[in-house]
């Protein structure tokens, strides 16, 4: 049901940690383990998660701290935050940085379960605007993801680097809607490099070059400064 979606697992606790790493991978999820604060950081900058539970007492960085940051910085990854505080401040104080959910330890095994599938199945839904197949049609340019080119609206046949092909994807998905430049980093760069907004500019130049019969003045590809870029299919 889960289509092998990942979860970042940050618990400091060694055996809570080992019971409920085996019983999501029993669930069919990819598990990544983090075991403090500074490593879960580290983590999400190297790779993109459907979820995170997140214990709130950690060494070296509280969950907390981690889920704020996140925010900070515009990654929307769903966070199950977990917490032997079950006061109703401290509940407020985790929803309030961020969290998307809290539980209280010790907690039922079969409601977490519950709960990380409705986190996980919600963000899917949230994520994907339209379902992009193989290939795309817009105007009279013809993209085939699979193979990674095209043919433009002047019947050029061109190569499409594989970022050029995610972030046409993305675009293309989130058809008419802008799409923030963290959002772009998060599907096209893992996060783990940080382009400048110049890079993404030049991506956007290449597309209009390629697609826009009049690239000055653009139909389909839009910067919108300050903000991101957006995909206009009519």
């Amino acid at each position: 049901m889960n289509n092998r979606a990942s979860v970042l697992l940050v618990e400091d606790e060694q055996h809570l940690h080992e019971a409920l790493k085996l019983n999501l991978e029993l669930e069919g999820y990819t598990v990544t383990s983090a075991y403090d604060g500074n490593d879960a950081l580290k983590k999400i900058t190297e790779a993109y998660f459907d979820l995170i539970i997140m214990d709130i007492m950690l060494p070296e960085l509280d969950g907390i701290s981690i889920t704020e940051n996140l925010r900070i910085h515009n990654n929307d990854v769903p966070v199950l935050m977990l917490s032997a505080k079950n006061s109703p401040a401290d509940k407020v104080l985790g929803l309030r940085k961020g969290a998307d959910d809290y539980l209280t330890k010790p907690f039922d095994l079969e409601e977490l379960l519950i709960r990380v599938e409705k986190l996980i199945e919600k963000n899917k839904k949230i994520q994907v605007k339209e379902a992009v197949g193989d290939q795309y049609t817009f105007g009279d340019n013809i993209i085939n993801f699979k193979a990674q080119d095209a043919i433009t609206w002047n019947k050029q046949t061109i190569q499409l680097s594989k970022k050029e092909a995610l972030l046409l994807k993305l675009l293309i998905e989130n058809k008419g809607e802008v799409v923030t430049r963290e959002k772009i980093l998060q599907v096209v760069w893992g996060y783990n490099v940080y382009p400048t907004t110049r890079t993404i500019d030049n991506f956007i130049l290449s597309f209009r070059k390629y697609f826009e019969k009049d690239s000055r003045n653009p139909r389909y590809f839009h910067s919108v400064r300050g903000v991101g870029y957006r995909f206009v299919s009519q």
